[in-house]
């Protein structure tokens, strides 16, 4: 919204025109953010308060976590709020991959307000029904994904590209890719969703992912490095660190918010819009493995449940003391904040071997 008026400032004083450059929008996009989320949140806290917006605790899960309840949740809103006011604020509205990134967002913030809505209202941990949520979600990735494949104005690559090697890609075509987005996107909202479960736990990872991606999007939006670093050129990527910056400054005012103990949760509408909003940027960059790798805590998370539910099926027994598996260190003894902590230096861990893929290939 600002770049109509940076230009037209420009023309008076040629020094308006550093507010144009990527790396500068990209701070101001993540301070805003920031702004917003740190000047909010303790109004939006207060107003879920009043308005009885509460958690309501599984019956069946761990017992330090009954002291969670009637903390204030679909802090998810606030999120998505200060995210998506910060890039249309500083974001290129002729990019395309702007609005797709806002769509995603609001599509699967849609689904995730939906499932919190039903659970206040229910006074239970159940909300939308599994199916009715993978429909919504499913909705959501055909729609990213036919867009994504057929975007006359910034086409994508289809091939896949296999991290750590220099030349070795995977042929998927237009129908493979929106094959392949539909199940990136699925399941990384998901993930994001199965890992919510701690104060903090699920925001930092998707911070420092969000992070490892905005490098990608600036090498691949800019010529001259993505030749140096043998990567695609993706013209318009770069707009992506833009998008990457915001979110860190969304993710971080929540942060202040939701760290232990914290004062709210983001609830259904955060992790699941989240996690695609993940998802479609990688998709976007041409680095969905490396989203799995750098992932990982998610994908663990899931796996643990996956693993739980269709072993007890089997046998009718646990390998896990509970599912997801931040849940079986709880019951192990762990403390919460050590959890949390462990698994953002594993999340942190990942993310740079993941960057180091940059060179090592």
């Amino acid at each position: 919204m600002f770049l109509e008026l940076i230009s037209f400032l420009t023309e008076f004083d040629p020094g308006f025109s550093v507010l144009q450059y990527l790396t500068v929008r990209a701070v101001l996009a993540m301070l805003a953010a920031l702004f917003i989320s740190l000047t909010l949140g303790h109004f939006f806290i207060a107003r879920l308060q009043q308005y009885q917006i509460k958690q309501v605790i599984r019956a069946d899960g761990p017992e330090t976590h009954l002291s969670k309840a009637g903390t204030p949740t679909m802090g998810g809103v606030m999120i998505l709020f200060s995210f998506i006011v910060s890039i249309l604020i500083w974001g290129d509205w002729h990019n395309t991959y702007l609005w797709m990134i806002i769509v995603t967002a609001l599509i699967f913030g849609g689904v995730g307000f939906t499932d919190d809505y039903l659970k206040i209202v229910k006074k239970s941990s159940d909300g939308l029904s599994a199916k009715h949520k993978i429909l919504g979600q499913s909705l959501g990735a055909v729609i990213i994904g036919i867009w994504l494949v057929n975007d006359p104005h910034q086409p994508i690559p289809t091939d896949l590209l296999v991290p750590f090697f220099k030349d070795w890609t995977i042929p998927l075509g237009a129908a493979g890719l929106a094959v392949l987005s539909y199940f990136v996107i699925v399941g990384s909202s998901n993930a994001v969703n199965l890992t919510d479960g701690l104060d903090g736990l699920a925001i930092m990872p998707v911070i420092l992912i969000s992070g490892a991606l905005a490098i990608f999007a600036y090498i691949g939006g800019n010529y001259n490095f993505a030749n140096y670093l043998n990567m695609p050129f993706m013209p318009g990527t770069g707009e992506i660190f833009v998008i990457c910056a915001a979110l860190i400054g969304a993710g971080l005012g929540f942060l202040w918010f939701n760290t232990y103990p914290a004062e709210i949760f983001m609830g259904d509408v955060g992790s699941l819009s989240l996690g695609a909003i993940l998802a479609v940027i990688a998709i976007i960059v041409r680095q969905e493995i490396l989203l799995f790798i750098m992932g990982g805590v998610f994908v663990a998370e899931t796996l643990s449940v996956m693993i739980q539910v269709g072993w007890y099926k089997r046998t009718k027994q646990r390998i896990f003391l509970m599912a997801p598996l931040h849940h079986h260190f709880e019951k192990k003894g762990l403390s919460e904040p050590k959890i949390i902590v462990r698994f953002w230096m594993i999340t942190f861990i990942l993310v740079l071997v993941s960057l180091a893929s940059i060179k090592i290939r």
